[in-house]
């Protein structure tokens, strides 16, 4: 099966050893899940001739649809809808976006260790959450980020239920090294953004009643940059392009503190039903959700002609997703990339003709030129003199590639570097004539500007304030 139109499983060959290992290694551990999935799917019941045990292997193939050949490659591409529907059903339903999260604890670790995927790529299928065979290796350096939802709580709250709860809080992170050194029940409040909680990686928060009440949003560090660097004031109309699933939307409306509105866009009616609980359940208000693709959003439409804040966050390679494991794919191909980059480039180009735009964050989960640097550079040259770039988060290590001019302006982030998932994110100002440079701070942050960051030493920056509702 694992050999299957591939050459002979030897011992010349130690990359089909690998992956047979890794293939047995996360079948026996994911059991439990993928006798779900069959049960779900019904799989043994369309396929009367398959082997229950066979079936599970099958099942944890089929979750991405590895290379093979044969009939199996007829049976893969029978029941791949109807096994990854059942998978995202499950997701659902305990409230996880990652396939890890649905096993029990001991579970957890992989037992194929990370030899499993030496030399490997990350999968694609990984990358798009699908893959139940990868080994997760690098998800050990990346902490487990908690965004506390302010909409319902706030940060002093939420780190007094956690010290009730048994937890140590060690204060703020003078760097990345103390995010590295966290373990145990130990967390920090992050070094960069004022709402985020650093746990230690292997933290399980999804049945914490924080979590399933709303208070706190479980988001990647990298993930949050978009919303926090667009920055958009209270009472302002703000656009999310491609806005599912929705935690950068539930970002957006804890900035704007329900005060404005939102116009949220996703093409799949699936990913906007999901949507709209995860937005219910953050306590949102004022976000209009619409099932539609941006680029037919017509900007001249009077319900946007409002809009001064754009986030856009377009579909992409997502090979920023490390925490996923590596698989067995290789990187997309060129034509790939480019039918990508070709797409972000129409739709950041539709985002910048709304009339009143004067802010817009491009951010993606890739590694890629093409789809970073590359679209912001054919956009703004397209533009003319509409539109500059602004340095987004001066104090942040990871710069852009420097691929043309300013292209430092823009942002990167990277697991090693970072302790986040891969990301890009670039943030365009309208151009004034006349008017000073463009601030590189978002209004957020320059109402409670960050040590080091738009302050003056000796300056008082205001407390702020608690909000009346408390976590008991």
């Amino acid at each position: 099966e694992a050999g299957a139109g591939a050459a002979p499983l030897t011992a010349g060959s130690p990359q089909h050893v690998r992956q047979l290992f890794a293939l047995v290694s996360e079948t026996l551990r994911y059991g439990p899940v993928l006798e779900k999935l069959l049960d779900g799917a019904a799989l043994l019941q369309a396929e009367k001739k398959l082997q229950p045990q066979l079936a599970k292997v099958r099942a944890a193939r089929n979750s991405r649809i590895c290379g093979c050949g044969g009939r199996w490659k007829a049976l893969a591409r029978r029941h791949r809808a109807r096994l990854e529907a059942e998978l995202a059903r499950m997701k659902v339903r305990h409230k996880v976006s990652r396939n890890e999260d649905l096993l029990a604890p001991e579970r957890a670790v992989s037992p194929a260790g990370e030899w499993a995927g030496a030399g490997r790529a990350p999968c694609a299928g990984s990358r798009a959450g699908m893959c139940l065979t990868c080994p997760a290796p690098a998800a050990s350096q990346v902490p487990r980020y908690v965004r506390v939802n302010t909409l319902k709580t706030c940060v002093d709250d939420v780190i007094d239920f956690f010290k009730r709860q048994g937890y140590s809080y060690l204060g703020k992170a003078a760097g990345v090294e103390d995010l590295k050194a966290l373990s145990g029940k130990k967390f920090l409040l992050d070094l960069h953004l004022p709402e985020l909680l650093v746990f230690p990686s292997q933290t399980d928060l999804h049945d914490n009643l924080l979590y399933t009440s709303g208070h706190i949003i479980l988001q990647d560090k990298a993930s949050c940059l978009p919303a926090f660097l667009l920055g958009p004031a209270a009472g302002s109309h703000v656009i999310d392009a491609c806005a599912a699933p929705g935690n950068k939307t539930s970002h957006l409306a804890a900035i704007l503190k329900n005060k404005g509105q939102i116009f949220a866009f996703d093409v799949d009616p699936k990913r906007v039903a999901t949507m709209n609980t995860l937005l219910t359940r953050a306590g949102v208000t004022g976000c209009q959700l619409a099932q539609q693709d941006f680029l037919t959003v017509d900007p001249g439409d009077p319900k946007y002609s409002r809009v001064t804040h754009i986030l856009l966050d377009p579909s992409c390679s997502g090979s920023g997703m490390v925490t996923r494991g590596p698989g067995e794919e290789e990187p997309p191909s060129a034509e790939r990339l480019q039918a990508l980059a070709g797409f972000q480039r129409r739709v950041l180009s539709h985002a910048l003709s709304f009339p009143a735009l004067q802010r817009l964050v491009y951010s993606t989960c890739s590694l890629h030129r093409e789809e970073n640097e590359d679209v912001v550079q054919a956009v703004l040259q397209d533009c003319g003199s509409a539109f500059r770039l602004v340095t987004a988060f001066p104090s942040w290590p990871c710069r852009g590639l420097t691929t043309f001019p300013g292209a430092e302006s823009c942002l990167r982030a990277s697991p090693a570097e970072t302790l986040t998932q891969g990301f890009f994110l670039a943030v365009l100002e309208r151009c004034r004539e006349g008017a000073a440079a463009p601030s590189s701070l978002p209004a957020a942050a320059k109402e409670n500007p960050q040590p080091g960051e738009g302050t003056e030493p000796g300056a008082v920056v205001k407390k702020r304030k608690k909000k009346k509702q408390r976590v008991k």
